[in-house]
């Protein structure tokens, strides 16, 4: 969306509800409706995507979603409001004010300005920093938006940078692909106090300059993302910050540590994809009295339940040699039609060792595949 049809429809609230109602009451044929009604077609083509967007936007933003405006490819890489909001808090604690580096739609930079900061949001993008100018707007909060080259905008006392991770051939999983690269950001980033840089979450550990502290973030098991604080800001080398139905959780340590390594237990656990990727698996592995059967394999196994926002836990009911024919078997005797796979560790895909089993019966159940020492088993398993 161009910034000359972003301000026509910023300038017509009554569009935006009609092109939303549209969408809501005629589905594909909501283009038609807005033709009807004497819209332009691009102006029409603008107010549907926008609608669109915002009905997708209300997972990560809630009712605010409704006021806000959104790209296609800035909403995918925007961070979710409960993320912006304690990240915000984090940085209102430490700082007055904060620059905001490839800003894109402006989420961040307005949690920092609700958190009570003082906001210089930059984006390289001309229409992009149109929309985070929008936002501000409609969200009724002081942000000053500019455009300008990251790596070239001088640096408040606490800094935050969020650079792309998409270009015209789809998602950079290689942070030297960045706009910009990680390495020269990290250098600029330098000169603030107290900074923060948000990664995908897939990032390596390789990556982690020293001194930093590394932090993967998950919302209702999910992890969006991964966060590198620096300078002041580096409290722990790891951190995982878990999102539970609005409540949050850490769990820190050295990621350095390595669980001890015992026989199946009558618990299984499977610990938060963030603390597995901040690698603190033997520190949740401490607080459950638990171990591994198989040190490089993140499951855990202890004799008590422990309940912990960390983990999922099942009970292990029986385990098995990890043998298809043998599996079929065993799970026609018990009637069990409904079962979810998990494997780590077995290189087994469970969509193709599913068609193997030709599930039948009432009963529902988890199967786990995985190594217990030097052999893979299959462990039987009902949610604790």
């Amino acid at each position: 969306m161009d910034t000359s049809l972003l301000e026509a429809l910023r300038a017509d609230a009554d569009l935006q509800r009609t092109a939303a109602a549209a969408l809501a009451n005629d589905g594909d044929r909501a283009p038609l409706t807005l033709r009807k009604a004497g819209i332009a077609p691009d102006l029409a083509a603008a107010a549907l995507t926008l609608a669109d967007l915002r009905a997708h936007a209300k997972a990560k933003f809630g009712e605010r979603a409704e006021r806000m405006f959104f790209t296609r490819a800035g909403l995918e890489q925007a961070t979710r409001w409960v993320v912006a909001e304690r990240r915000a808090a984090r940085f209102a604690a430490h700082a007055r004010e904060v620059t905001d580096l490839c800003c894109g739609l402006g989420t961040e930079a307005l949690a920092f300005a609700a958190a009570g900061l003082r906001v210089a949001a930059v984006d390289m993008s001309e229409e992009t920093a149109a929309f985070a100018r929008a936002n501000a707007e409609a969200m009724g909060l002081p942000v000053e938006v500019a455009v300008g080259d990251a790596l070239q905008t001088p640096l408040a006392e606490s800094a935050f940078a969020d650079p792309a991770r998409r270009s015209g051939a789809g998602r950079n999983f290689n942070p030297a692909e960045y706009s910009p690269p990680l390495d020269p950001l990290l250098e600029h980033m330098a000169s603030a106090r107290f900074a923060a840089l948000k990664l995908g979450p897939g990032i390596g550990h390789e990556w982690i300059p020293e001194g930093a502290e590394a932090e993967w973030v998950s919302v209702d098991r999910d992890v969006v993302e991964a966060c590198l604080w620096l300078g002041d800001a580096a409290e722990v080398p790891r951190r995982a910050s878990l999102c539970k139905a609005g409540e949050w959780h850490e769990l820190t340590g050295s990621g350095e540590e390595r669980a001890p390594v015992g026989e199946v237990a009558a618990y299984l656990y499977e610990p938060d994809g963030a603390v597995i990727r901040a690698g603190l698996v033997a520190e949740l592995a401490e607080r459950l009295g638990a171990h591994t059967a198989y040190e490089s394999i993140a499951y855990l196994y202890s004799d008590r339940l422990v309940e912990t926002p960390f983990a999922r836990a099942w009970k292990a009911e029986e385990v098995w040699p990890l043998h298809p024919k043998k599996l079929k078997a065993l799970l026609a005797e018990r009637g069990i039609g409904r079962l979810t796979i998990k494997q780590r560790g077995t290189g087994i895909d469970p969509a193709a060792l599913r068609k193997q089993l030709k599930l039948k019966g009432g009963n529902e159940a988890t199967l786990v595949l995985t190594r217990l020492g030097d052999t893979h088993a299959a462990i039987l398993c009902r949610e604790a």
